[in-house]
């Protein structure tokens, strides 16, 4: 499947724009939002991507062809492209066109996934960075559906994963541990969970000292402090 004829479940792509959040935080990128998702987190700031009791997937999703996301992306004049969701790796046939065509044009490609589904050897070798968000208890997410070790560690192997927890209160940060203890996880980062700013700073201030003392890192919601819950920011 060329990316000529290639598709994808697209819920929006956007940009320019800074990616928010993690190890490349304040980078100038553009976004590909791709829709559908494996798990259903009780705080999840994109519902409109798979929660359809209260949104319409007719309205929120369409199946876009690859090239036309690629000029899209184009016309933003960027050299990273960050592919998130839902979870992107529902679609891993897909991706492998829209991988290529970022590759061929020399731009760099982060991949945001839960950590649930492994990548296939043809998407996992066009990846410059994953940024792997495994799911807390706190998610509402049952332990089975959202906890998958082999795939952390597998993406731990790639050379080219952080690892970024969301994170509500301190009183989470022991069950980071544990997965970072039985994962073996180098680079881990903690999120304040919120979709305004106020609880970013509020959350991020509580969890500091206690992320420092653990040999963390900490990162904010850029785009959050600066646009609140708006969308496409």
């Amino acid at each position: 499947m060329t990316d000529a004829v290639a598709t994808l479940v697209i819920s929006e792509v956007f940009g320019p724009t800074w990616q928010g959040e993690g190890a490349s935080l304040g980078r100038r990128a553009g976004f590909v939002r791709l829709g559908r998702c494996n798990l259903a987190c009780t705080w999840c700031d994109t519902p409109y991507t798979w929660r359809w009791t209260d949104h319409d997937p007719a309205t929120e999703l369409a199946t876009r062809p690859v090239a036309e996301v690629v000029g899209q992306l184009e016309a933003m004049g960027i050299n990273l492209v960050v592919v998130t969701g839902g979870e992107p790796l529902l679609q891993q046939r897909g991706l492998v066109p829209l991988l290529e065509a970022i590759r061929h044009r020399d731009w760099e490609v982060e991949i945001e996934t839960a950590g649930t589904i492994a990548p296939t050897e043809a998407v996992a070798r066009l990846v410059s960075r994953w940024n792997v968000s495994p799911k807390l208890a706190g998610s509402g997410n049952a332990l089975e559906a959202r906890y998958r070790p082999a795939v952390l560690q597998a993406l731990e192997a790639t050379g080219a994963a952080s690892f970024k927890f969301v994170v509500g209160d301190a009183a989470e940060l022991d069950e980071v541990g544990g997965v970072v203890r039985e994962c073996g996880l180098t680079e881990v980062w903690v999120m304040p969970e919120g979709t305004d700013s106020a609880t970013i700073i509020r959350r991020g201030q509580a969890l500091a000292d206690a992320v420092l003392d653990r040999g963390w890192n900490l990162t904010t919601r850029l785009h959050v402090l600066l646009w609140g819950d708006e969308r496409a920011r």
